[in-house]
């Protein structure tokens, strides 16, 4: 009974098991209304909308001028969407819960989100092709397909995704909840502080917060690859650690000399266990040319038949005696001592 107790206590607690956001209907219906939203943003700058004059009034009226003193705080605030140092300090963050839970769908999480924000973004960047409040040309234009690479906002589409995926990994609805409400404060603090700065449109920072909410809801499809992926490479370190140690074979243990049992002809004959040790050659009669040739090749003579019973397989002959012995088949004298 005790010995169970303590057991129990020294047993080791289960890491807490990570379930996969499922793609619910009330997921569905929020990425429809996201890309909606991302859609009508992207149409209403091409088509030079309300939105766009609303761009130019917000550049105009130069927020970094209305407000100094918030300069130097703002320009470290932004860092915060930067992917670089932002995707650091998460994946340090989401390594240690790797270790920690033996998993590494934390990490494979947040490197797919960042790919497809790179392929995502990076894409409708380079495609439409926007330029920059400090590099407009035409007050009221939509600055679009000139050579920029502004539309969306790529700094509020990484705070969106990188600080979102700790919500996204989180073990309780308590812990998803408060994640969830830092990331979108983070998010919107850097979208605005671009705006502040002036290397951002207003429309950019919308269509950055939808592109980053996009990627967010979308990561559910991809959670089965996500899965073999990590099943893939847990196989591959399998197979790198058993090359590495390489096959050994199992130890043989010395059994020793076994005891070997002679027929009752071949004991009175005077052979003992220590002679049987190698197999013999097969016994041919006298009359046999082979026999005849093996004689002349050691210098003797054929044997005779009946000089000496043939040797079962695995018995070695006893060697020849310097004396004369006594015939086969009669009885051995007892010796006298001289």
């Amino acid at each position: 009974m005790r010995t169970d107790i303590f057991a129990r206590l020294d047993r080791e607690p289960e890491p807490p098991k990570i379930e996969a956001p499922r793609m619910s209907r009330h997921r569905i219906a929020l990425f429809g209304g996201t890309l909606a939203f991302y859609l009508a943003i992207v149409w209403a700058v091409l088509i030079t909308s309300w939105l766009v004059a609303l761009d130019w009034k917000v550049m105009l009226f130069r927020p970094y001028q209305q407000w100094p003193e918030l300069h130097p705080f703002l320009d470290y605030y932004v860092v915060l969407g930067q992917r670089g140092p932002t995707a650091v300090m998460v994946a340090c963050w989401l390594g240690w819960r790797s270790w920690r839970q033996h998993t590494l769908r934390p990490l494979l999480v947040l490197g797919t989100s960042l790919l497809l924000l790179n392929v995502t973004v990076g894409a409708v960047k380079l495609g439409l092709g926007r330029l920059g409040p400090h590099y407009a040309t035409q007050i009221g234009s939509a600055e679009m397909f000139a050579g920029g690479d502004i539309f969306p906002s790529g700094h509020t589409a990484n705070a969106v995704v990188t600080w979102g995926i700790l919500a996204y990994l989180a073990t309780t609805p308590r812990a998803r909840r408060y994640l969830s409400a830092v990331s979108a404060t983070v998010s919107l603090g850097v979208g605005l502080t671009t705006v502040y700065i002036g290397t951002h449109w207003l429309s950019d920072v919308l269509l950055g917060w939808a592109a980053g909410l996009l990627i967010l809801l979308a990561l559910p499809w991809f959670e089965p690859l996500i899965a073999r992926t990590e099943e893939w490479i847990f196989a591959m370190r399998e197979r790198w650690r058993e090359r590495r140690g390489g096959a050994r074979p199992a130890p043989v243990a010395d059994a020793g000399p076994q005891p070997v049992l002679l027929p009752q002809s071949m004991a009175t004959d005077g052979l003992t266990a220590e002679a049987v040790t190698a197999p013999a050659e097969a016994v041919l009669p006298g009359g046999h040319p082979a026999a005849a040739a093996r004689a002349r090749a050691h210098g003797g003579h054929p044997a005779r038949p009946g000089s000496m019973p043939g040797a079962p397989a695995g018995v070695r002959r006893p060697p020849p005696h310097t004396e004369r012995g006594p015939r086969a088949g009669s009885p051995a004298r007892p010796m006298t001592g001289g």
